[in-house]
């Protein structure tokens, strides 16, 4: 109990002066104090013992329906195990990862149409984090660069403007909506679950892609990781309304103003989601060791530890 209030204390200033940077005015000083002493800094307590029972680099996998404030809660649980802790953190969002704009244009050309649109599996460079990984658990480190996706101008940043990795990051995180995915049946994917699907993908090429690439490269990469953390959304519906939310958000710290989508275009964006963000729904609490459950007012109301 000691050591839990030492760490309030220690990190208590910078977790609400990040809130403050990050415009989160949703909630009172109260119950902002509340989330920090009930969700984070355990969650933070039960990183730091199992990198300390691993004794090396610790890879987790975060992942959680779009909107559901994966980035946000991985940026706290960064200042505290960098704060109070004094780890190396390196969190990665599976977004940065990206192909580029002209990759995607190749594949819609070549494959389907539908995977010139980022986000599914199949558009992740996936060797580009395999590489990553197997880079850090070299002995001899040497610094190395990160892509940077630029949502705004849906492509890759040049790489002068990559992420410099100096040093071997003690934690690695890998944060993204389909972290942990497992592949569904041939069955499964006949049935359309949504009009994208129905009347865009008829003879079901893209969601096969997708889920050949799950079955594949992303199994691979997920077999990498030690334990995941998954946020459960209350249902596929939120996603909308908090991706809403997100873009919102993202139109006001953006300095292009480019690209930001719309109310129609978010309706469709997501669809290309729903599939997949479904299954993680019925699969990820059964994978996952921390299962953070959220309710319709977008608060974390329940943590399961599982192992």
């Amino acid at each position: 109990m000691k050591e839990t209030e030492d760490c309030f204390l220690k990190v208590k200033n910078d977790y609400l002066s990040f809130l403050r940077k990050e415009k989160i005015f949703d909630k009172s000083t109260e119950s902002k104090i509340l989330s920090l002493k009930k969700t984070y800094i355990p969650i933070s307590f039960w990183i730091e013992n199992k990198y300390k029972k691993k004794g090396k680099t610790l890879f987790l996998g975060f992942s959680g329906g779009q909107g559901s404030g994966k980035t946000t809660v991985v940026k706290i649980l960064k200042i505290i195990l960098k704060k109070f802790f004094k780890r190396k953190i390196h969190v990665s969002s599976i977004d940065d990862f990206y192909k580029t704009l002209e990759e995607r244009n190749k594949m819609s050309y070549a494959i389907h149409p539908l995977l010139r649109v980022r986000g599914v599996p199949g558009t992740h460079d996936i060797n580009l984090i395999k590489n990553f990984f197997n880079h850090i658990k070299k002995k001899n480190f040497k610094k190395i660069k990160l892509p940077k996706f630029d949502k705004s101008i849906d492509d890759r940043l040049k790489k002068k403007y990559w992420f410099n990795i100096k040093e071997k990051p003690e934690v690695v995180i890998l944060e993204g909506w389909c972290v942990g995915a497992k592949p569904q049946s041939n069955s499964l994917l006949k049935k359309p679950i949504n009009i994208l699907e129905k009347y865009e993908d008829k003879d079901l090429i893209w969601r096969k892609h997708a889920n050949h690439k799950l079955k594949k490269e992303y199994k691979k990469l997920f077999a990498m990781i030690d334990y995941f953390i998954f946020m459960k959304i209350p249902y596929f519906n939120m996603v909308f309304k908090w991706r809403l939310l997100q873009e919102r958000k993202l139109k006001k710290m953006s300095h292009t103003k480019k690209k930001i989508m719309s109310y129609n275009k978010i309706k469709r964006f997501i669809m290309f989601y729903q599939r997949i963000t479904l299954q993680m729904l019925k699969d990820m609490p059964k994978i996952a060791s921390v299962v953070l459950t959220l309710n319709h007012k977008h608060q974390i109301n329940k943590i399961l530890f599982k192992n």
